[in-house]
């Protein structure tokens, strides 16, 4: 079960609870599932009983059995455990890293797209005097809300935008950003907009040659590599007779990529919802690091002969770099293959 899956069977839990008439709610348009924090236990938590408790008049924990019960037994979930206040914590079946990694594979650079925000207008205005920054972090709200399904309008000055459709507007002001000190571009393209795009908004950007050295101490060279290295991996692979195949076989130090993978819709989501590319930028920072400790048990060390956990890594391994690659095209960065 993927992570859309399994929101998908929270939300028909409360639909169900709602129609035998235990619950007297609206359901929500969507159930957010994320990889438990700290206290909690299994592969996804969600907190849908506590967000439902009040406007159904019971106690969060009420709601949670309720839907625990619900949960339990559809297919493809292990087990439920309720921790907190009302929190609820999935266990899924050994197939559920698999079929992850199939969901990537098969959605491409499309994977994490939703329609989460369709039908909203963001009005985005810009400075006046074309300032780089805010002009670079446009660009990439577009491109990032459009993965959500919203619509983003640009323009400059003071007032409020209003399109032709009537379509319901929210505003949001790009001239508060921290200008960038100077001019970028002598960095190239790629490391000038990495500069501009992974500070925090109120954080003033460094236009330095850090930018640009090959060493692990530069965030967008750590990206850049971990993505060229999966892709060397997969030539590495070929040459020695095999392919990825995503099987259920991930034994090894896997949890921490394929959380990071998993989370990655709603990392975009938040990214989108709050115009923050800064955000995906740092997740694809945590990412890249992820994926550059799981590369070395990919591959069969001496005589070893490749197996079904090899080609089910080498599929992870791929599954990071279409999300890597993925991510920079939504900053407007180049993933080289080779660096």
């Amino acid at each position: 079960m993927t992570p859309v899956e399994l929101s998908r069977t929270v939300l028909c839990a409360v639909r169900r609870a709602v129609d035998a008439g235990v619950l007297d709610v609206t359901v929500p348009a969507r159930a957010v599932v994320a990889p438990p924090g700290p206290g909690g236990t299994g592969d996804y938590a969600t907190n849908i009983a506590l967000q439902l408790a009040k406007p159904a008049g019971r106690t969060p924990r009420f709601v949670a059995e309720v839907l625990c019960e619900q949960i339990s037994a559809a297919p493809g979930v292990r087990g439920v455990e309720i921790t907190g206040p009302g929190f609820l914590n999935i266990s899924l079946d050994s197939a559920a890293p698999a079929a992850l990694v199939r969901e990537i594979l098969s959605q491409g650079s499309r994977y994490g797209h939703s329609d989460a925000l369709a039908g909203q207008v963001l009005s985005v205005r810009l400075p006046a005097d074309h300032e780089l920054r805010a002009e670079v972090v446009a660009e990439a709200v577009v491109r990032i809300a459009a993965t959500q399904g919203a619509r983003v309008h640009l323009h400059r000055g003071t007032g409020t935008a209003t399109l032709d459709d009537g379509a319901e507007t929210e505003t949001v002001d790009l001239r508060t950003l921290v200008p960038a000190p100077g001019d970028p571009t002598p960095l190239g393209p790629d490391a000038a907009r990495w500069a501009l795009l992974h500070p925090a908004p109120h954080d003033r950007p460094r236009l330095g040659v850090e930018h640009l050295v090959q060493r692990e101490s530069n965030p967008l060279f750590r990206v850049r590599y971990a993505y060229a290295r999966t892709r060397a991996l997969a030539r590495n692979a070929a040459d020695l007779g095999f392919t990825a195949y995503p099987g259920g076989d991930l034994t090894g130090p896997t949890p921490p990529l394929l959380s990071l993978l998993a989370d990655h819709p709603r990392l975009l989501l938040g990214a989108a919802t709050h115009r923050a590319p800064d955000r995906l930028a740092r997740h694809l920072v945590t990412l890249a690091d992820a994926t550059l400790v799981f590369l070395p048990t990919v591959l069969p060390l001496g005589d070893e002969k490749p197996s079904a956990a090899h080609r089910a890594r080498l599929a992870l391994v791929e599954a990071a770099g279409t999300v890597l690659a993925g991510g920079l095209s939504l900053l407007g960065i180049d993933a080289p293959e080779y660096l």
